[in-house]
């Protein structure tokens, strides 16, 4: 925050290294944080917390309320990975991830896909001037939202029933934050509803209404629609032809992992959890990596780069374009590959390297 009287501007920042290479990684982003904040001049505090698998083998917590009750005085949360092999699936990811994205109304998942030069991509005779868009997710309904159940379970005529959550306030406030991103994108102020109208009629059809209306009060977004199985093929053919493109919180799920792919992979892959009035949490996409931990192997690019979202949405824009501009400088000139123990460098390497461009630039 910013304080008006001292103009200072200090931010309070919660931790949470996660899990596996979580920590690594995290530890190289806030080696570049603070590196921003000596050449800026804005100042931090940071609040650590052990959420994640090694806490809920210990103690059987996962996320207790008063945790989440500090979280929610805080600027921002930095996020390394939740996800431990001794933990069955699904009990962190409720039990944390979702849970957070749900008490603190972190109702937007924001995913950018870019194409850095000097980062090979899957596609044939695609380049950076081809892989520049930003897809927005619906972040807290849903299937997400865990509402259904079981009939008969275990027997021969059971009965699973998942049913997808969708309200007029959820679709609606998820819609504007895209209409509002594609006005300050400016670049071609087009918006993409990505959905499945033609199958899933009730839950689309709200999406698809509400679109239409709320496009009425942005006559300069030009606005279409794609199912989402043809979004999977065009972002592979075509991925030019998208500028923002948002959807409910399963499709943008499965397409920001195919947007990963074809910007380079889960190693430069970052996004947000945005709640645009309270907290939001910022975290690189790739999981916690667990057969790496502790090798010194593993790319932190990512992780960075969630970083860099996070400065940008505090409002420290320069401080966010320098360290964007001192990552592509390591894409173009250093690193190898984006696998991890292929990069030609180990994980506090290319954050030092990160660090040495900033200073540079």
């Amino acid at each position: 925050m910013i304080d008006k009287k001292t103009n200072n501007r200090r931010y309070s920042i919660a931790v949470v290294p996660g899990d596996g290479t979580g920590p690594e990684v995290i530890a190289e982003g806030l080696k570049v944080l603070k590196t921003a904040s000596k050449i800026y001049g804005f100042k931090y505090d940071l609040i650590e917390y052990d959420l994640g698998g090694e806490r809920y083998l210990r103690t059987g917590e996962t996320l207790p309320d008063s945790v989440v009750r500090e979280l929610k005085q805080t600027d921002a949360i930095y996020l390394g990975a939740i996800g431990h092999p001794e933990v069955k699936p699904g009990i962190l990811e409720r039990g944390i991830l979702l849970k957070l994205r749900s008490l603190l109304d972190q109702y937007i998942n924001l995913r950018p896909v870019k194409l850095y030069p000097g980062v090979e991509t899957p596609l044939k005779d695609k380049g950076p001037d081809d892989i520049d868009f930003v897809v927005v997710r619906e972040n807290t309904e849903g299937f997400y939202v865990g509402s259904g159940g079981f009939l008969r379970k275990g027997t021969s005529d059971e009965v699973a029933i998942q049913e997808s959550i969708n309200t007029r306030k959820g679709v609606e406030r998820c819609l504007r934050y895209a209409f509002e991103l594609c006005q300050k994108r400016n670049k071609e102020k087009k918006l993409t509803l990505c959905g499945k109208t033609n199958v899933l009629t009730y839950a689309f059809d709200l999406w698809d209404r509400t679109f239409r209306e709320v496009s009425k009060e942005y006559p300069d977004i030009k606005t279409d629609y794609a199912h989402v199985d043809a979004i999977s093929m065009w972002f592979i053919k075509n991925p030019d032809w998208f500028d923002v493109v948002v959807t409910d919180n399963m499709f943008g799920d499965i397409i920001t992992d195919i947007g990963a792919i074809i910007q380079g992979g889960m190693g430069v892959a970052a996004g947000a959890n945005i709640n645009p009035e309270g907290v939001s949490m910022f975290e690189p996409i790739g999981g916690s990596a667990p057969k790496y931990k502790g090798k010194n192997v593993i790319n932190p690019i990512a992780a960075i780069s969630a970083c860099q979202m996070m400065l940008e949405n505090l409002g420290e824009i320069d401080s966010s374009k320098l360290i964007e501009n001192a990552v592509i400088m390591v894409l173009t000139k250093n690193m190898k590959s984006l696998s991890a123990g292929q990069m030609g460098y180990g994980t506090s390497e290319i954050g030092d390297l990160v660090v040495k461009y900033m200073k540079e630039l």
